[in-house]
């Protein structure tokens, strides 16, 4: 019985001009039909929308870097497309060593979509991973999972992307040792709910609106992850209309956030909020907990561009929580810490470096 499809063999030529679209989906039907692998050699695949199947592994050769997309590429080449590769209902399906190059298509489209219109639209975990990617240059987001369950994003790099690197709306899941760079609407994206989220050595850097921008986010770990220059905050945590609870934030490296945005004539901008100018910004948050961090100011590479940010953690309407321990000497160009109204129940002690402290 076969169960391994090589799309070569169903008439796909990597030579990023030929259409392959119905190759490449002709072999992944085949492997929905048993669980089955489909594999990529090297060269440049443009196709249209694909559709994955269940339990479907969809594998290339990595060999992408920070600055090319490497060896196994699917090139878009239909901007009326809403996403590449559709993997709504591929329930245990993975995506590894491929590099996914949406050229800057259209608008709105998605490298990577699942979709489902409600929670557990799929009365069960859908449990898809995403392995060793390159997945960029959509004009939407990266990934973008609405109303997931269950999945895995580890040692990929979701980049350049006009919406965010990963945007996320559900629960379950296990963000690891990605690179998220250069995103227009941040690293990270949450929807109505982000829970159950455990992210881990990742560095974000560079991205727009915010490293982690989470409104409404619950039950979640982040340890050990490396943020720089990010044009909002590192973490916005909870909005005026949404909430931040039971969170663990510790051990994570947070570095020139704030960055302000340039008018066509290189004028800085000011942020809608001035709070913004910040490394964490923290809005109805309740039982969380963030010590251990280490905040820095700066400004760009080669020493050019302005400082920044103005304050190091901005908490607001919030209460039963621990930020203590962290450490921000020439952290920030103001205060340490801001508490504003509506908190109650907090524990601010213990952090060092909170005067004000210039890089030289």
């Amino acid at each position: 019985m076969q169960t391994i499809f090589d799309i070569t063999a169903y008439g796909a030529v990597g030579d990023g001009v030929t259409d392959c679209t119905q190759a490449i989906q002709a072999a992944l039907d085949a492997a929905a039909s048993c669980r089955g692998v489909v594999t990529v050699p090297p060269g440049i695949y443009a196709t249209g929308k694909l559709h994955m199947g269940v339990g479907v592994s969809l594998e290339g050769h990595s060999a992408w870097s920070f600055r090319s997309f490497g060896s196994s590429v699917f090139l878009l080449n239909d901007p009326t497309a809403d996403c590449l590769l559709d993997i709504t209902g591929a329930f245990g399906c993975s995506i590894r060593g491929m590099s996914l190059n949406g050229q800057r298509l259209g608008n709105g489209i998605h490298g990577v979509k699942l979709y489902w219109d409600k929670y557990n639209g799929g009365s069960e975990e859908d449990t898809p991973t995403i392995d060793d990617c390159r997945i960029g240059c959509f004009t939407g987001d990266g990934v973008r999972l609405e109303h997931i369950w269950c999945f895995s994003v580890r040692h990929s790099m979701l980049c350049f992307n006009r919406g965010a690197g990963l945007y996320i709306d559900g629960w379950d899941g296990f963000i690891m040792d990605n690179w998220f760079s250069g995103n227009s609407r941040g690293g990270i994206a949450g929807g109505p709910c982000v829970a159950s989220i455990t992210a881990t050595g990742n560095r974000v850097e560079w991205n727009r609106l915010a490293g982690f921008y989470l409104p409404n986010v619950n039950c979640c770990n982040f340890t050990g992850n490396y943020f720089d220059r990010s044009g909002g905050p590192a973490l916005i945590l909870g909005a005026k209309d949404g909430s931040a609870t039971s969170l663990s934030i510790s051990g994570n490296l947070i570095y020139r956030s704030g960055k302000p945005a340039e008018d066509a004539d290189h004028n800085y901008l000011p942020f809608d909020d001035p709070f913004d100018s910040s490394h964490v910004h923290m809005i109805k948050g309740e039982n969380i907990t963030m010590t251990g961090n280490t905040f820095r100011l700066g400004r760009d590479d080669g020493g050019v561009g302005a400082f920044s940010p103005d304050y190091a953690i901005v908490i607001e309407d919030s209460h039963h929580c621990i930020v203590r321990d962290n450490v921000w000497y020439t952290g920030c160009l103001s205060e340490g810490i801001v508490i504003r109204d509506g908190c109650h129940d907090l524990i601010t002690d213990g952090n060092v470096g909170a005067e004000w402290h210039r890089e030289k």
